[in-house]
């Protein structure tokens, strides 16, 4: 792993550096690069705007690690309230929620029922809910909550990092449920002996594991994947893969983020690919900003810029 991206890493976690950079000027206007704004209406008009184009979208509010049950109760609330918005504006939009948002620091069975709750959403919506993937302490946790969601719903997916050594086997353990798999790279600071440190090896495992949910019987259980990546090298390999061995474009789908190979998402439209996008909004953006920064650091130059242009 390179230093900046270490540095950055350790920097999203970091209490004065938060409360210090999400009020500065140029660090909110660089922001606005992977996010169209704080609120759910900023949301809705991005996936709005991504609708002609034929890109679908996924919408997430961003925070984790709440501490009180009125915060994740208040999580749980809005998100119903996305999912009846959505539904009445005839978007293809899903919701994505992290585990700690809804309590998993505090209450696994307080989490459950909010977890529940959601789900019953997608349901009545015909909707879809994400569940996403947090740093390596989580892993277990979220395999049990998804394994229990996906025992009442088929409208529920996981996200995978394929930069942790045991995602592979998590992977095949999942497969016999038919499952809805995001794979992602991963973007915590991870301890050597549970993630590959190399980006090569992040990279071929990630290969890897979507040529896994593209195989036969993968797809004959009903499997779906989402190729979260921006790799472009990645994508072409993926891409051709899934073209050579004829894999059902209902089986998969690429997943990127707001504003960020936007010319690729079109690309991958004029190719008749799906594309879906990850729009996030909300207030407690800046952990997932310096992640964003992480995974590719030449974006630094970015914030720079907006601070002495």
């Amino acid at each position: 792993m390179s230093l900046m991206r270490r540095v950055l890493l350790a920097g999203s976690t970091n209490t004065w550096l938060r409360e210090r950079a999400t009020r500065a000027p140029f660090v909110r206007r660089s922001v606005r690069r992977f996010m169209p704004g704080e609120g759910i209406d900023d949301a809705i008009r991005a996936a709005e705007g991504l609708r002609p184009q034929g890109i679908t979208t996924i919408l997430t509010a961003l925070g984790e690690n709440l501490t009180t049950s009125g915060e994740a109760e208040s999580v749980a609330d809005h998100y119903v309230e996305v999912f009846e918005t959505v539904s009445s504006s005839g978007l293809d939009a899903q919701i994505s929620v992290k585990p700690t948002q809804l309590g998993l620091d505090l209450d696994p069975a307080l989490c459950e029922r909010h977890l529940d709750r959601l789900l019953a959403c997608a349901d009545t919506h015909g909707s879809f809910l994400w569940i996403d993937m947090e740093s390596s302490p989580y892993v277990d946790r979220t395999l049990a909550l998804y394994r229990r969601a996906r025992a009442r719903s088929n409208r529920v997916g996981l996200a995978l990092q394929a930069y942790l050594f045991r995602t592979a086997n998590d992977l095949e353990s999942l497969l016999p449920l038919g499952p809805a798999i995001r794979i992602v790279k991963g973007a915590y600071l991870e301890p050597p002996e549970v993630a590959y440190p190399r980006k090569r090896d992040v990279d071929e495992n990630f290969y890897r594991l979507c040529l896994r949910l593209m195989s036969g019987d993968a797809q004959n259980a009903g499997a779906l994947l989402h190729i979260a990546t921006h790799d472009q090298a990645l994508i072409r390999r993926l891409r051709d893969h899934a073209v050579a061995h004829q894999v059902p474009r209902s089986g998969f789908e690429f997943a990127m983020l707001y504003g960020i190979a936007v010319a690729e998402q079109k690309r991958l439209v004029a190719d008749g690919l799906p594309v879906r996008v990850l729009v996030s909004y909300g207030e407690g953006w800046f952990p997932w900003y310096m992640r964003r920064l992480a995974e590719r650091p030449a974006n630094v130059w970015f914030v720079l810029k907006n601070a002495f242009g």
